[in-house]
């Protein structure tokens, strides 16, 4: 369980990390990144069970018929 990011919180993250982040904007950062993060947390729940990762695919090999 995480809980949302403060704007004070993202421009000490940003900062930390070398970008600092104009006057103003932090806000607008926080919640991009509040964003982000439920996207990935959300990722992290799917099970893909037996699927193979993406570098064994082989484009253009296989059924090529378009139709549904």
């Amino acid at each position: 369980m995480t809980s949302e990011l403060t704007p004070e919180e993202a421009a000490r993250g940003a900062l930390r990390a070398g970008i600092p982040i104009e006057d103003g904007r932090h806000e607008e950062v926080a919640t991009t990144a509040g964003h982000i993060h439920s996207v990935i947390s959300t990722l992290r729940e799917l099970d893909f069970g037996e699927i193979p990762p993406a570098s064994s695919f082989r484009a253009g090999r296989g059924n090529t018929d378009a139709t549904l």
